[in-house]
């Protein structure tokens, strides 16, 4: 635990997984993220005063936010639905370059706003997109340190004035309290077994500093937690 371990592989990242055990942990990723993502306190006091700056601005245009590795589109529609609760013109766009994952998001009921397609970053860079927000959710952690550069320059490519990299902080008591607070929701899904290899596989703060280039800051935003920014600050930064 006190190195992260890059060479485990995590059941749900193997192309001949079962599909089923696949398809009901994506499902549960909305009790998950629930629970522990936190994207509530990150849009109180990163996203939404910057999605204010930007109203007052009397800027026309919707804010264009993209979540890399959206998954089921959890986040994606809990972050919709708060801009539009208070008053705010976004388009929401999850990308997902699973499609048996993207079919969990897919199958929903349409939400104003949001939209899902099977892509990479780089395929939307490679198609000259722009967003004014990058966010994600739990990525961080499945990429290698060349992925996670890549994935970092990718989101300055797509012109992101606000980028919110959302993830887990390794630690012995995260991964303890993982190990028992989510055997009520694991049976029939890979939850305990990637959980718990997403933990030993995650950065510290210290760990994801050393990694970020010039311009992006690295916080925890609650415990157990690591949220690399680049863009206006936060309550965090002051």
């Amino acid at each position: 635990m006190r190195v992260r371990d890059e060479t485990l592989r995590e059941l749900m990242d193997d192309p001949q997984c079962d599909e089923q055990a696949l398809l009901r942990t994506v499902r549960r990723f909305t009790v998950v993220n629930r629970a522990v993502a936190g994207w509530g306190a990150i849009y109180r006091s990163r996203l939404r005063p910057y999605l204010r700056t930007r109203a007052d601005a009397q800027r026309e245009e919707p804010v264009r936010i993209l979540d890399v590795g959206c998954g089921g589109g959890d986040v994606t529609r809990d972050l919709a639905r708060r801009a539009h609760s208070d008053g705010f013109a976004v388009e929401i766009c999850g990308i997902d370059p699973d499609p048996r994952c993207l079919s969990i998001a897919t199958s929903q009921p349409p939400e104003p706003g949001v939209t899902f397609r099977g892509a990479y970053a780089a395929d939307l860079v490679d198609a000259g997109e722009q967003f004014d927000v990058v966010v994600s959710n739990h990525v961080l952690h499945h990429l290698s340190r060349d992925q996670l550069h890549e994935l970092l320059t990718h989101t300055d490519a797509l012109g992101a004035e606000l980028a919110l990299h959302n993830d887990i902080a390794r630690s012995k008591t995260a991964w303890g309290l993982y190990a028992v607070g989510i055997l009520p929701v694991a049976p029939g899904t890979f939850l305990l077994t990637d959980g718990l290899r997403s933990i030993r596989r995650s950065y510290t703060v210290a760990e994801l500093e050393r990694e970020v280039p010039r311009g992006w800051t690295v916080t925890p935003p609650a415990p157990f937690r690591v949220l690399a920014t680049r863009g206006p600050e936060g309550p965090g930064d002051r």
